[in-house]
């Protein structure tokens, strides 16, 4: 589950209420326009420029397209038109050289919150009152998932491997944690306390000692009770009230120092979903802090044929779209299963809470291919390199042994992309945008570092000398063939 890149500038709570309700609302209500997703069939000539195009708007955005509404806020705050990409260098160096003061500058001005050196981190005793005040069902499912997460985190961790050598030296590659990670939580238009665990626990089974939250100083962010509690429940201790490029930036640079509060210390690596924003922040501070990803929309394919439900697989199709910017992908060489399966897109969208933004993510992100067969969708699914791979077939893991692509794939009917996105046990922070071609999903591994251990004997270096000596000669570096020779004449 990635969350979408909002491509305007102000990262401010969003707006509540803003609906009309009751019979004003069903009084005033144009009627809808008829549900279309696009078709797309493989036969046909113009096939493969939709699917060229249908990529590029999957595509990692270069980041330099922004809203009116963005180019407003942009010259309230900034004084000048500039872009995304420009506004996000321009807040990390001014962070970087100003700490504390530039943090508290921006979040006032983007975010609309006053927030002071003491105010700026959530209090240890607003975490704990919100761990007492929550939900205890909600606690226990927190804790289900956690051990979940937990053990398959740490069945997947990297351990040291030793190759001994025969004249009694060896080799060693040692894993080791880092030792302080960031966790970005989004808060603008719902809470997430789902990445908080998918963030923090996969970095606990590798042992990282301090983990840092920074969410947006928001309802659904740090002044969230359910994401305190998680937090709470989780040992996190280091909690801040801050959102967008900003966020980033303090964790990448710290925030200085305080003589009357604890600021924060920078971190080693920064991990989790955000807006536009804190994607274009975590690939400027890369290279002073390691990152995982740059993600952009959550996306789906569903792979299906005469067997699938029509019914699961629109549910599949709506949870995506449902973060609106969202891709949901079917690809069968069923043809009636197009038409069923648009049916129910139309039939569940209207049970929806978030229907217009789903229907409008169908319409501009979706795609309903027809292929000639298995081998085809294979391939076009390889193709595409989606996020989460949904194989709802029959005989589907033959299927995905031809797959190679895929940031999460889910096998059979009883496997939505849901149970992976909160409780199954790998990491939500998937690659988006065709990157899975390289990258892949958040795990434990990812909060390791390693480094290689040489221990040889004399014997050992004798053995070897003659291939040092040579290469060292054929480069010119006399001093490695020395430090050699020396040992062994």
């Amino acid at each position: 589950m990635v969350f979408a890149p909002i491509i305007v500038i102000c990262h401010g709570p969003a707006r509540q209420g803003g609906t009309q309700t009751g019979a004003t609302a069903a009084a005033s209500a144009p009627s809808p326009e008829p549900f279309a997703m696009l078709r797309i069939d493989t036969t046909k000539p113009e096939a493969a420029g939709q699917i060229e195009s249908l990529r590029q708007k999957l595509a990692p955005a270069s980041g330099d397209v922004v809203s009116e509404a963005g180019r407003r806020k942009t010259m309230e705050v900034f004084g000048e038109p500039l872009t995304p990409v420009e506004v996000v260098k321009r807040i990390c160096q001014d962070v970087r050289e100003r700490g504390l003061d530039a943090v508290l500058e921006y979040t006032a001005k983007l975010d609309g919150a006053e927030l002071t050196a003491e105010t700026i981190r959530v209090p240890q005793e607003d975490l704990a009152a919100a761990h007492q005040a929550a939900d205890s069902e909600f606690l226990a499912t927190i804790r289900r998932i956690r051990e979940n997460v937990l053990r398959f985190q740490s069945a997947i961790l990297h351990s040291d491997t030793t190759v001994p050598l025969d004249a009694g030296g060896w080799l060693r590659q040692r894993y080791l944690p880092i030792e302080r990670a960031g966790l970005c939580v989004p808060g603008g238009a719902a809470a997430y306390p789902s990445t908080v665990l998918m963030t923090a626990v996969p970095a606990q089974a590798a042992g990282v000692k301090e983990l840092v939250v920074v969410a947006p100083p928001t309802p659904f962010g740090s002044y969230n009770n359910d994401l305190l509690a998680t937090c709470h429940e989780l040992g996190i201790r280091e909690v801040y009230r801050l959102g967008g490029a900003q966020a980033v930036a303090a964790m990448a640079y710290g925030l200085g120092s305080d003589a009357n509060a604890e600021l924060m210390r920078p971190v080693d690596k920064i991990v989790g979903p955000g807006n536009l924003f804190v994607a274009l922040a975590k690939k400027y501070v890369f290279g002073d802090v390691d990152i995982d990803s740059i993600a952009g929309p959550s996306e789906v394919i569903v792979i299906a044929d005469e067997t699938t439900n029509a019914e699961y697989t629109a549910a599949d199709l709506l949870a995506q779209a449902e973060h609106s910017p969202g891709s949901s992908v079917l690809i069968t060489w069923h043809a009636p299963l197009i038409d069923q399966v648009e049916a129910q897109l139309e039939q569940q969208l209207a049970e929806l809470s978030r229907s217009d933004l789903t229907r409008q993510a169908l319409e501009e992100f979706g795609a309903l291919i027809l292929v000639s067969d298995r081998e085809e969708a294979a391939a076009l699914a390889d193709q595409l390199a989606t996020e989460h791979l949904h194989i709802t077939c029959q005989q589907p893991e033959q299927l995905l042994d031809q797959i190679r692509a895929a940031g999460a794939v889910f096998l059979g009917p009883y496997s939505p992309v849901a149970v992976g996105d909160y409780a199954a046990g790998p990491s939500h922070v998937l690659p988006t945008g065709a990157t899975a071609r390289f990258a892949s999903g958040l795990s434990s591994n990812d909060f390791l570092r390693t480094n290689s251990v040489i221990s040889f004997t004399a014997e050992n270096l004798n053995q070897v000398s003659s291939d040092v000596l040579l290469m060292a000669e054929k480069e010119g570096l006399t001093a490695h063939a020395a430090s050699v020779s020396r040992r062994v004449k």
